[in-house]
């Protein structure tokens, strides 16, 4: 079959589903994208280049609703030029969020489309001002609207979606449910394993060194933000290391906004936390490891004693999913998204996003608690083993795009649901 992915940073969400169909065999594929440094052999990547944004005097949501039909067009000239060379794709599969594929129709009208619904927007109710601290300005509800938008026309059109979890599919209208097929993101199970001697052994990280037995906190985050919680943890951290001085913290993440506003006076997250608690904390003991490689990052996992992942209510982290096949003691938030995939005493320890001292006093009873700590450890793992499998979620999205294919891309005629 011929494939063609569109996403503005290759490869993103797509990366397990590409590298499946590249050892499949017998497969073209193409990716649109603006950027992406990793290369996958069997796999063409065709750039797209962003013009200079709109000058539009106009409010800040019609620039947000210009720069969407600004990426819309930049893909479709390098579709359009793909077409002229010959190359017409059985089916077309991205990501809705940026407008990217809003002109794809105009381009293959008879390819049938299945893009990925990753988050419907609101004003009130999910993360917007779920953070008291941080309370959204008078202008947030248009500017949501407008990013809304894209997925409305998206929704609009004659494509099909899909997207990985129950919460996120809750997110948008109910009325647009139906048309979004749940397919739950797998993790790879034999690279993401406990490995039951990891915690009894040195452990070195860059110029980080943990000694066997001693207590290891991490914290993962691809960037140090008040969304995934790094805030409330960083005030956490105080009492983690009175209550524990045996125990030394590993933090991962880059200093960049994925999500969210930058922090205050042009500083990092970082350094306006460290601003904040730094004068608390014994720096011999935390450390920040910056963005590391995957092979490092799973050794940390399986080397955790305790592990905090927080998030407001949005879209979790893959390393989520990671740490549970990894087998962690995790200290997660009780936020809705990680609710889905922990329960409290079951498989996890589940705390208030908002009170550092619940965080911290969760993190101290896993250190402390040896038994309660393993039998998280192994109802994680068995959960993870049931419910993330990457081959069930490989097999689901290949039945998926072949119903689509069979149907020519007209859901009413085949079962998709």
């Amino acid at each position: 079959m011929k494939y063609l992915f569109v996403h503005q940073n290759f490869p993103a969400q797509f990366v397990h589903l590409v590298r499946a169909l590249t050892v499949q065999g017998g497969n073209e594929i193409v990716f649109i994208s603006e950027s992406g440094r990793l290369q996958i052999p069997g796999v063409r990547r065709v750039s797209y280049r962003m013009p200079q944004p709109a000058r539009v005097d106009a409010p800040a949501p019609v620039d947000e609703l210009a720069r969407g039909m600004q990426r819309a067009a930049a893909v479709a000239r390098a579709a359009r030029t793909l077409r002229d060379l010959g190359y017409v794709p059985d089916i077309i599969i991205g990501h809705h969020g940026w407008g990217e594929m809003l002109d794809l129709p105009d381009v293959y009208p008879d390819v049938p489309i299945l893009g990925y619904y990753e988050f419907f927007y609101r004003p009130t109710g999910l993360d917007v001002g779920f953070d008291p601290e941080f309370a959204p300005p008078a202008t947030v509800a248009p500017l949501i609207r407008a990013r809304n938008t894209l997925n409305l026309l998206a929704l609009a059109g004659a494509g099909w979606g899909h997207t990985p979890t129950h919460f996120q599919r809750d997110t948008y209208p109910d009325w647009a449910r139906d048309r979004l097929t749940l397919i739950p993101e797998g993790v790879d199970l034999e690279k993401c394993v406990p490995d039951p001697h990891a915690r009894m052994q040195s452990f070195t990280l860059g110029n980080i060194h943990v000694r066997p037995g001693e207590k290891l906190v991490t914290y993962v985050a691809r960037d140090l933000e008040p969304y995934r919680g790094f805030h409330v943890f960083m005030r956490a951290l105080p009492r983690i290391l009175e209550h524990r001085p045996d125990a030394r913290v590993i933090v991962v993440g880059g200093d960049g906004v994925s999500y969210g506003a930058r922090a205050p006076g042009g500083m990092t997250w970082r350094a306006h936390m460290m601003a904040e608690v730094g004068r608390t904390l014994d720096m011999e003991r935390v450390h920040f490891a910056g963005r590391v490689d995957y092979g490092s990052f799973c050794r940390l996992l399986q080397r955790s004693d305790a592990h905090v992942y927080l998030t407001y209510p949005f879209v979790v982290s893959w390393s989520l999913r990671e740490a549970m096949a990894c087998g962690c003691a995790i200290v997660g938030s009780r936020t809705a998204p990680v609710e889905e995939f922990l329960h409290d005493g079951v498989t996890a320890r589940l705390v208030p996003f908002l009170e550092p001292q619940r965080i911290a006093d969760g993190v101290v009873e896993l250190l402390e608690d040896r038994r309660l700590a393993r039998r998280l450890r192994a109802s994680v793992r068995e959960h993870a083993v049931a419910t993330l499998d990457m081959r069930t979620y490989l097999d689901r999205y290949h039945w998926l795009i072949g119903q689509l294919v069979a149907c020519g891309g007209r859901p009413a005629l085949c079962d998709v649901a």
